[in-house]
C-alpha cells in the first residue's frame, strides 16, 4: 500500500513538472539562438570526391567533431540548430575512409551556406546608408599638395632621429 501512494506521488511530481516547464517556456521571454557542431555546407559536400586524403577532407570540412578509436575509418560531422519557436534542427554527414582515402559519404541534404545565413539571421529593419561621395561632398574637402606633404615628412623623420638614440654604432 505504502509502495503505492509513494508510486503515486511520483507520478504526480512528473506531471506538476511538466506543466511547469509548460508554463516557463510560455513566459520566457527570450531564447538564445544555438548552432553547435560543424557547420558543413552543401557546396562543402559538393566538393568531395572518392580518392581525397584525409588532410584535404580535413581542409573542405574542417575538423570533424566526432573521431572514434574504434572507427578510426569515420568520421562524423554534426551539427544542430535551436531557435525560438522552432523544432529543433539536426544535420549529419559521415566521411568513410579506406586507410588514407575517402571512400564515401553519407548523410542528411545539408543547406547551402546562404540558406543557413537566412535561418540563423533575424530580419534586419535598417536602410543601408550610402557609401559613395558626391562630387559636392568631396568638394568640401581640399585636395593635398603631394610636394608639401613630403616635405613634412621628411621633417618629421629628422625631428625622430634627433630624439632617439640610433640603434647601430656610428662607422
Amino acid at each position: 500500500m505504502l509502495a503505492l501512494l509513494a508510486a503515486g506521488l511520483l507520478a504526480g511530481c512528473g506531471t506538476l513538472n511538466d506543466a511547469t516547464r509548460g508554463m516557463a517556456d510560455a513566459l520566457t521571454l527570450y531564447k538564445p539562438e544555438v548552432v553547435q557542431g560543424n557547420f558543413v555546407s552543401s557546396e562543402q559536400v559538393a566538393a568531395l570526391r572518392p580518392g581525397m586524403t584525409r588532410l584535404q577532407v580535413r581542409d573542405i570540412l574542417g575538423t570533424p567533431l566526432v573521431s572514434s578509436v574504434f572507427h578510426g575509418d569515420r568520421w562524423d560531422y554534426v551539427f544542430t540548430i535551436q531557435r525560438q519557436g522552432v523544432p529543433p534542427q539536426r544535420y549529419h554527414l559521415g566521411v568513410f575512409f579506406a586507410g588514407d582515402v575517402l571512400q564515401r559519404y553519407e548523410g542528411d541534404e545539408m543547406p547551402s551556406e546562404a540558406e543557413f545565413v537566412q535561418r540563423i539571421s533575424r530580419e534586419r529593419k535598417f536602410k543601408v546608408p550610402v557609401l559613395e561621395a558626391t562630387e559636392d561632398q568631396l568638394a568640401r574637402y581640399p585636395a593635398a599638395d603631394a610636394p608639401q606633404a613630403e616635405s613634412d615628412a621628411s621633417e618629421s623623420a629628422a625631428q625622430l632621429r634627433g630624439a632617439y638614440p640610433p640603434l647601430e654604432p656610428a662607422r
